[in-house]
């Protein structure tokens, strides 16, 4: 079986949301069994492995965003055109599922002394529930785990964290015409959205070269209050994206934020907290998103997928040069862990 038939395959399951997980799993189990490949754990996510000692593992998420309306190909069937292969998802990552399907086919494992495991997850671009149902089992994950995100065939191994706030500012309804009367909400996250961006202009000049955006960014997401025009808003909620390049950044932003709290008189939900990750070394090559590596304790963890990076855009796509590239980088890899 070719990538690219295996690919297709992939995307015409319909995963946003999850929608036709239980299809896509069965997909991928049989394929893997026909390898003789067994069955370790099966719900929502996928664990297969061969033979018992296994210093290597692949992980990928089999969920997508949702296509837009302005998609010109059906995004639910796999378009080949001037050597690029478009889909929803193919990118982020159907592409690289494919590419571990493909790698783990052609091996002949008889010839290798220790195998790998594999795991495929689900809810990967809300709330990476599949990962953390993962994490319960406490199963004890390889030595050292390649991620499928795309990368372009560049192998990475950091990325940044993500800090993730909910604020919801409280004030007092009163008629327009006597605002005195109030007490306006959307004012308050004003006066506070001023204040937390001094903060932020001076914790980005902490930077980290090897991150290609080498600072802590910040973004004002989303911003809702009021009711009408001619009343005092009494109620004002922002949600806040930090994306940290280190654990002493995510302190140091609980500081001011709890700073300002005392002040403006708010309350806040943390929505997402993922640590940042990055080895030692000066050579280190991050992304600048969120993969499931940040959740993974193993001792090595790479990020290594197709390319070029566009996920989560119109007409969505890979090149088939990075797909078949991808391939062969993964059996090289294989070989050279599994020996």
């Amino acid at each position: 079986m070719e990538s690219k038939e295996i690919l297709k395959n992939l995307v015409k399951f319909d995963t946003y949301k999850d929608k036709e997980n239980k299809r896509i799993m069965n997909y991928i189990q049989q394929i893997l069994e026909r390898k003789g490949f067994k069955l370790e754990y099966k719900t929502k996510c996928l664990i297969m492995s061969i033979k018992e000692k296994c210093n290597l593992g692949f992980l990928g998420h089999t969920d997508t965003v949702q296509s837009g309306s302005d998609w010109i190909y059906n995004p639910l069937e796999l378009k080949e055109k001037d050597g690029k292969l478009y889909g929803l998802g193919i990118c982020d990552m159907k592409g690289g599922i494919a590419a571990i399907l493909k790698a783990v086919l052609d091996i002949d494992w008889n010839k290798l002394s220790s195998g790998i495991k594999l795991f495929f997850t689900y809810d990967e671009e809300i709330g990476f529930e599949g990962i953390k149902e993962i994490n319960k089992l406490n199963m004890e994950m390889p030595e050292n785990m390649i991620i499928g995100e795309p990368t372009n065939n560049e192998i990475m191994n950091g990325s940044k964290g993500l800090l993730e706030f909910k604020i919801d500012f409280q004030g007092k309804s009163a008629h327009s015409s006597n605002p005195e009367k109030g007490i306006n909400a959307i004012e308050k996250c004003i006066k506070f959205l001023d204040e937390l961006k001094k903060f932020y202009n001076d914790l980005r000049l902490e930077n980290d070269n090897r991150f290609e955006i080498p600072f802590t960014t910040m973004n004002i997401g989303k911003i809702y209050g009021g009711k009408n025009i001619n009343i005092v808003p009494n109620s004002c909620i922002v949600d806040i994206d930090f994306r940290p390049i280190k654990n002493e950044h995510k302190t140091k932003i609980f500081e001011e934020v709890n700073r300002l709290k005392e002040k403006y008189e708010f309350e806040y939900k943390i929505l997402n907290y993922i640590k940042p990750f990055i080895p030692e070394s000066e050579k280190s090559k991050t992304t600048n998103f969120i993969t499931e590596a940040s959740f993974i304790q193993s001792k090595n963890r790479y990020i290594l997928g197709t390319g070029p990076i566009n996920a989560h855009e119109a007409n969505e796509y890979i090149t088939v040069e990075s797909l078949e590239k991808l391939v062969e980088q993964y059996k090289q890899i294989i070989k050279e862990s599994c020996l």
